[in-house]
């Protein structure tokens, strides 16, 4: 497998690898297009989004002392400070782990950003988990902070995409509120086209904010504790439309890993339960997770050593992820953000193939 690195012509048409985990090995896995994914749910069935929107959260700029800094935000902390991986000279076209760590900045350093220094900020607090990590306030606040941060600011991006990415490529049909400091990606090849199928079938769909983090900082033992705690938000209107599904027998599927965080997370923090309102989340799904809420994971497509691929664990057996990673590996599936997905659905393939090849 090997990252995709241009965004597909059209969004909702990228290949699309469905694994259902009430199959056995061979016969649970189907590879079709994300154009079909109507026909492997079923009326009643509730598909959760994140309708975070991505900020431009790359910062270039210089300290004191005129050296390179970037600064990638990583969470919001207040009306003018966020916390923030700081990277040495450099950009995205380098590998993130081989670029040059920051200089040394105490408290109290001053940082200024954008090709003219427009946007200053300083050093108020430092992490113990990594001298890369630390908070930032910024000189403005407000309106003024956010047009600053649009108008320097670039989306966060690696080495291994062909160009400079607009901030468009990074946002989902959907996106709402500028929450998330990546994209969260899962739910990029969701067209409004696609969404609007999947209504006249029958499935709904609901929306929660939360505030994708970074996915690497360059710092090994930060990258060990990635994610970091993230914000949420779960509307009561997405509460209700859960306590629906399940009432209906219908299916809750969370696109992408940033909604299993929030669905399972707040449910944790409520005895199991899920609630209306905001939160912050450090949960990890793990092999041993047992999900409460959530009982499929529409994903992008991840290599079988990446953490986001090891989530699915949590949905499938063992014997299935593996026939899948080979599967996606001979088939050349494309990962990251920009490429492939991976449905996880219990009953998912219960439909005919020659219905599931007209959907396609």
């Amino acid at each position: 497998m090997r990252p995709a690195r241009d965004y597909p012509v059209r969004r909702d048409d990228v290949r699309l690898l469905v694994m259902d985990p009430r199959l056995p090995p061979r016969g649970g896995l189907r590879e079709t297009r994300t154009r079909a994914l109507p026909a492997f749910l079923a009326p009643g069935d509730l598909l959760v989004v994140n309708d975070a929107a991505t900020l431009p959260a790359s910062l270039a700029g210089a300290d004191g002392a005129g050296r390179p800094v970037e600064a990638r935000l990583v969470a919001a902390r207040g009306e003018r400070r966020f916390a923030a991986v700081l990277l040495g000279a450099g950009d995205w076209r380098q590998r993130t782990e081989d670029r040059p760590a920051p200089p040394e900045l105490p408290v109290g350093a001053s940082l200024r950003f954008g090709a003219r220094g427009e946007l200053g900020a300083r050093v108020v607090a430092r992490s113990s988990l990594s001298p890369r990590l630390v908070d930032l306030e910024f000189a403005v606040a407000g309106d003024a902070l956010w047009a600053a941060l649009y108008a320097v600011g670039r989306p966060v991006q690696y080495s291994y995409l062909a160009h400079d990415l607009p901030l468009w490529a990074v946002q989902t049909a959907y996106a709402a509120r500028p929450w998330s400091f990546e994209m969260p990606s899962a739910g990029r090849p969701l067209s409004w086209e696609l969404l609007l199928a999947l209504r006249r079938k029958g499935v709904r769909w609901a929306a929660l904010t939360h505030a994708a983090g970074l996915s690497a900082t360059g710092d090994p033992g930060l990258d060990a504790a990635l994610p970091l705690a993230e914000r949420y938000q779960i509307p009561a209107a997405t509460v209700r439309a859960v306590g629906e599904a399940r009432a209906r027998g219908g299916r809750v599927v969370a696109v992408g890993t940033t909604v299993v965080r929030a669905l399972e997370g707040a449910a944790a923090t409520h005895g199991g339960a899920l609630r209306a309102g905001d939160g912050e989340t450090d949960l990890r799904i793990t092999p041993a997770f047992r999900p409460r809420i959530v009982d499929g994971i529409l994903s992008g497509a991840h290599a079988p050593a990446e953490s986001h691929f090891q989530l699915l664990s949590a949905f499938a057996g063992p014997a299935l992820l593996a026939a899948a990673a080979d599967h996606a590996e001979r088939a050349g599936f494309l990962t990251h953000e920009l490429g492939d997905s991976m449905l996880v659905l219990p009953g998912a393939l219960a439909t005919p193939p020659s219905a599931l090849r007209a959907a396609s």
